[in-house]
């Protein structure tokens, strides 16, 4: 039986700390998984769920974006893949009795943990101007205010259209197509605060702002560098692919400047092996200092040029532009200040260069450790020209891999989700719907922030995510938020962001991905991409939480009839009733989406094309593979500060909360810690269990302080220290962005930690 939700919010202030451990997965990962599907579903519920999930005939998980083989296994999940899955399937449910026993100031006094708890919201609930309680409201009532709202604008571009990850490629080509319809390309998404420094890097080196690797390359490779990425915990899976690497005779790198249990060993629960001793992963451990990577994978450049023999001058030749800038700057790298960017020895280095040189094929993953930097799209440049130097774009085996972190960010941004659309996808729309679409470049996440908090947006709707919480410099974001006339947030669950309004705001309550989705033409179907370019269909098998849910779809569709009215000739009433004619629409407008039905019907679905994976073609501006040579940046602590990395704990899936352990870095019972080599604490004064308020220090003089952090002596690289966000967002300034891709750098966050008495 499901237990019920906590009544009230549990005491963080005094976390119990052990040692970290050195292994991911495992029994103890299957007795979580257990415990927490049964607290939220149930003994029968989690047995019917969760053999559903990433299956063919299934629904793909709410999670991350990992990709499936083709032989699945019968638990084709994760421990937080579970979490995931339990929290949307959960039988908790917030009902409008629950909003009139919580008025707004309780809601947004609880923490993103309480709020998640509470269950599924069970039906849509408006905010009047000057309330303090949401009111159930009818959908009709609710679009109509969405309407009225969105009409009153001097300008579409006053409006904000947001997008999470989880949404599928039927609601975002629905969504981005009623915003331009609409009349404008303000189509911030999540991708603009995670990857979109990959997009960026990618986009302008090899012509496809996407990974050119599949799950069959990962087991091919000869070595992958893991840099920036922690997979035991974001991408659990993950560790299988680098497993069966391993026992194919693959070598792997990390590169990080935590130790993370789950590239140390991995303890795979589908054997028996496995589970008793598991699989050492890690041949080298490179503990980079953060912002080094650059510095790194450009010294490694410089010593390839070096050796003879070591570069694909063939490849170069024939399909790369712009070698001999680039190699001019890599030689020009210089030991002594790579060692002091990095913190590493050389010995080290050596060793790295030693097994680049060993291998044919080589895969670099990356995740937000190197996308959330002021040089982030310069570093990911440099993964590309070190690629580029051995032929490992366009072989199997060998290529770029950004791992993706929500389970279709990728979809969405390839259904036109993006505030700065190519010109020939506004063609191909304007071809087929018969408008012109706007042609003006949109919002992204930053400068929507700032559209709200000077006032020149006035309207934000959010399909799915948790804007507010994920967002950088969280005191701008919510002063901001509060200056809307209407906030609108499509949700399954509560969350911080519902708590911090317009003046006026509406929640409503959608489908998730394991329920049933059954319209006027029967039983649907929804579409994802995963992080390798495979798009397969999706299918919830569980009871909506209430009949008073609609799908994403059918949302965007209704808004759009309330909003556009008789003088659009889209047939949105059509799409909200069967969502195969999306997909014969998007066929029409979006490249490699020809015959879209029929291929989703295939079991696994099909692969997207990817000119430089699948034939070495490169659609950038030169025709070929672009090397670059950027200056070499990395962040410059002074005396007396460390550099603060944000991250997720283990209990966590991007601002959701599922618990308050971090059980691989042996944190229990709380969240408000700070992680500091023990010698950088001794230097500060800091002693193992003292407390200190983080205060961060930026060019504007403003003091962004998280007070109350539980400090751990724990090993890090020296002069770095980490904690966990949403809470630490506060700390992350709003202009302190990646150059190109203007991602917020929150993993370099210059920061002194003051004292503070104990909680």
């Amino acid at each position: 039986m499901a237990s019920k939700p906590p009544a009230g919010d549990p005491v963080q202030d005094a976390p119990q700390i052990a040692a970290p451990q050195h292994a991911a997965a495992g029994l103890p990962a299957i007795g979580h998984t257990l415990r927490v599907a049964q607290q939220q579903m149930g003994v029968g519920r989690t047995a019917r769920t969760l053999m559903k999930v990433n299956q063919k005939d299934g629904f793909d998980c709410p999670g991350c974006a990992w990709p499936e083989g083709d032989k699945r296994h019968v638990a084709e999940f994760c421990e937080n893949g579970a979490k995931a899955v339990a929290e949307e399937a959960t039988l908790r449910r917030v009902t409008p009795d629950f909003f009139a026993a919580h008025p707004l100031p309780d809601l947004a006094n609880r923490s993103g943990y309480w709020l998640g708890q509470q269950g599924r919201i069970t039906q849509p609930m408006y905010l009047p101007e000057g309330a303090e309680r949401y009111e159930a409201v009818t959908w009709e009532r609710a679009f109509a205010i969405i309407a009225e709202e969105l009409r009153a604008l001097e300008s579409p571009d006053e409006a904000l259209f947001y997008t999470s990850g989880r949404t599928s490629n039927e609601a975002a080509f629905l969504l981005q197509l009623f915003a331009r319809e609409f009349g404008t390309n303000n189509l911030p998404d999540c991708s603009n605060m995670c990857h979109e420094s990959s997009g960026s890097a990618l986009t302008e080196t090899i012509g496809v702002g996407k990974g050119s690797v599949s799950l069959e390359d990962l087991h091919q490779a000869d070595l992958i560098i893991v840099a920036g990425q922690n997979p035991g915990t974001n991408h659990p899976r993950m560790l299988s692919a680098l497993e069966q690497a391993k026992a194919s005779g693959a070598k792997i790198i990390s590169v990080n400047p935590l130790p993370e249990a789950g590239l140390e060993r991995f303890k795979n629960p589908q054997t028996p092996r496995g589970m008793l001793k598991g699989t050492a992963l890690n041949d080298l451990f490179l503990q980079i200092r953060i912002g080094g990577d650059q510095a790194l994978f450009r010294l490694l450049n410089k010593l390839i040029l070096e050796t003879g023999g070591a570069v694909d001058e063939e490849f170069v030749r024939e399909h790369t532009e712009g070698f001999e800038d680039f190699a001019a700057a890599a030689r020009a790298a210089d030991w002594d200040a790579t060692l002091a960017a990095t913190g590493l020895g050389r010995d080290e280095i050596e060793q790295a260069l030693r097994m680049v040189l060993d291998s044919r094929r080589t895969i670099v993953c990356w995740a937000m450790g190197l996308t959330q930097h002021k040089h982030s799209v310069a570093t990911i440049r440099e993964v590309v020209n070190f690629l580029l130097l051995r032929g490992n774009i366009g072989r199997r085996g060998a290529g770029v891999c950004p791992v993706r972190g929500h389970s279709n960010v990728q979809g969405d941004r390839t259904m036109g989700i993006f505030e700065r659309p190519a010109p020939a996808f506004l063609d191909a729309l304007e071809k087929e719907f018969g408008f012109a679409p706007p042609r003006h470049h949109g919002l992204d996440v930053v400068r929507s922030i700032e559209a709200l908090r000077d006032g020149k947006a006035k309207v934000f709707f959010a399909m799915g995510g948790n804007f507010v919480a994920a967002s950088p410099d969280t005191e701008v974001t919510e002063a901001a938020m509060r200056r809307a006339r209407l906030t609108v947030h499509v949700s399954t669950k509560l969350n911080r962001s519902h708590a911090v309004t317009g003046r006026r705001a509406l929640i409503l309550p959608t489908l998730g991905r394991t329920d049933k989705d059954i319209q006027a033409g029967g039983r649907q179907v929804v579409t994802v991409e995963d992080s390798m370019g495979m798009v397969h269909a999706s299918r919830g098998n569980l009871t909506p939480a209430s009949p008073h849910l609609l799908s994403e779809p059918a949302i965007v569709a209704r808004m759009a009839r309330a909003v556009l009215g008789p003088s659009s000739s889209t047939p949105w009433e059509d799409f909200e009733q069967d969502y195969s004619t999306i997909r014969d629409r998007i066929a029409r407008v979006v490249p490699g989406f020809e015959d879209f039905n029929a291929k989703i019907a295939r079991p696994g679905g099909f692969t997207l094309p990817h000119g430089p994976r699948d034939e070495r073609r490169f659609p950038t501006a030169t025709g070929k593979a672009n090397f670059t040579a950027a200056p070499v940046e990395y962040p410059e602590i002074p005396e007396g500060r460390l550099l603060l990395q944000t991250l997720r704990s283990h209990d966590q899936y991007n601002t959701t909360i599922y618990g308050l352990d971090d059980r691989y870095r042996g944190i229990k019972g709380g969240r408000r810690v700070v992680l500091v080599h023990p010698e950088d604490a001794r230097e500060l004064g800091l002693a193992d269990g003292s407390y200190a308020d983080l205060v961060g220090e930026w060019k504007d003089g403003v003091e962004r302080r998280a007070p109350g952090f539980r400090v751990v002596h724990y090993p890090t690289a020296r002069g770095c220290a980490a904690a966990y966000y949403p809470e630490t967002n506060v700390l992350v300034p709003l202009d302190s962005t990646a150059d190109t891709s203007n991602t917020p750098a929150s993993k370099s966050v210059i920061v002194r930690l003051e004292q503070s008495p104990t909680v």
